[in-house]
């Protein structure tokens, strides 16, 4: 009986699976490549989000090669903590009137108002620079709020423009507190405090009000409510029409505040630099706080608090 002839059969299987086992390869091959591309690309992107909020890249450098109107920003509360601190705001003004190509400057302010220190350390500054660099005008712009330290620090400008909306004004000062004396007595809490110096307890919320205290208080608010009188009637001059209201620590409106006198005329940030300063480009001074910076502060302060809690912390003896 005839064999069938196997050798072209078993060649032909085995051409067979090795096509099929290279194409799996290929195949395999190709996968792999595909996600290790797609893994590299996703890495890319979160490293591009990553350099993006520490200020790695795509930070615009302040510094203009042509004609430009300055712009520092002052928002939200002053305070040594804040982004309004006067070491962020000087900064950004220092660095504006510098830059050879500033026409002029201004300073956007929407701010309550803060640290009288803070905002007089400011007001401070200006009048240097202005008198430095006596070319370079500086206008105040106010956004919604321009109140108490804010206002402060735009008393120091050649002028101040303002929306018909915007808040102007509280020019005086405040101490404020709550008393729990009643509420102590009601659940029955003793207040235990003990001091070396009359005063060292000053204002104690948990101790009754003390008269000659209050009067210590009011004498030195008083005494800095007319600091801040005089800081403004040397800011505005002639321009300012007194009206017994005016330092009581009322606010106006946009519009009624030009009218006391408290602000030039009505005008935004663009309108200033291309009407005013004839300088549309407008180059952003403002120092930025990055992700890490704010990480590393916030971290810092932390590990701070915690060392003194630790260090004052009293000694607990078993």
């Amino acid at each position: 009986m005839l064999e069938p002839d196997r050798t072209n059969t078993d060649g032909w299987e085995r051409k067979t699976l090795e096509k099929v086992a290279l194409a799996a390869i290929q195949e395999q091959r190709r996968a792999r490549l595909w996600s290790i591309f797609f893994k590299l690309l996703l890495f890319t992107y979160l490293f591009l989000l990553l350099f993006l909020w520490l200020g790695w890249i795509g930070k615009k450098d302040a510094a203009s090669s042509g004609r430009h109107t300055a712009l520092v920003e002052l928002r939200g509360v002053i305070g040594p903590e804040s982004s309004a601190s006067a070491d962020n705001v000087i900064a950004g003004l220092q660095a504006a009137f510098k830059d050879k190509y500033t026409q002029g400057v201004i300073l956007r302010i929407n701010s309550p108002g803060g640290s009288p220190v803070q905002a007089g350390h400011i007001n401070d500054e200006v009048k240097r620079l202005r008198a430095k660099y006596p070319n370079i005008p500086l206008y105040a712009v106010v956004e919604d709020i321009c109140a108490s330290g804010g206002y402060y620090v735009a008393v120091a400008a050649d002028h101040i423009y303002v929306d018909k909306g915007s808040i102007i004004g509280s020019i005086g000062v405040l101490m404020d507190g709550f008393g729990f004396t009643g509420l102590m007595d009601k659940l029955g809490i003793e207040r235990r405090l003990l001091a070396a110096g009359e005063n060292k307890g000053f204002l104690d919320p948990f101790s009754p009000i003390r008269d000659n205290q209050v009067q210590y208080a009011e004498t030195m608010l008083e005494e800095i409510h007319k600091q801040f009188i005089t800081v403004v009637r040397e800011g505005r001059g002639q321009r300012l029409k007194e009206t017994p209201e005016l330092f009581s620590g009322l606010l106006w409106v946009g519009t009624r505040s030009v009218e006391l006198g408290l602000a030039d005329a009505i005008g935004s940030v663009d309108y200033v630099a291309r009407e005013v300063v004839k300088a549309e480009d407008i180059v952003d001074f403002t120092p930025r706080e990055n992700v890490a910076e704010r990480l590393a502060r916030r971290f810092g302060a932390a590990m701070a608090d915690t060392l003194v809690r630790a260090v004052m912390s009293p000694l607990t003896v078993r």
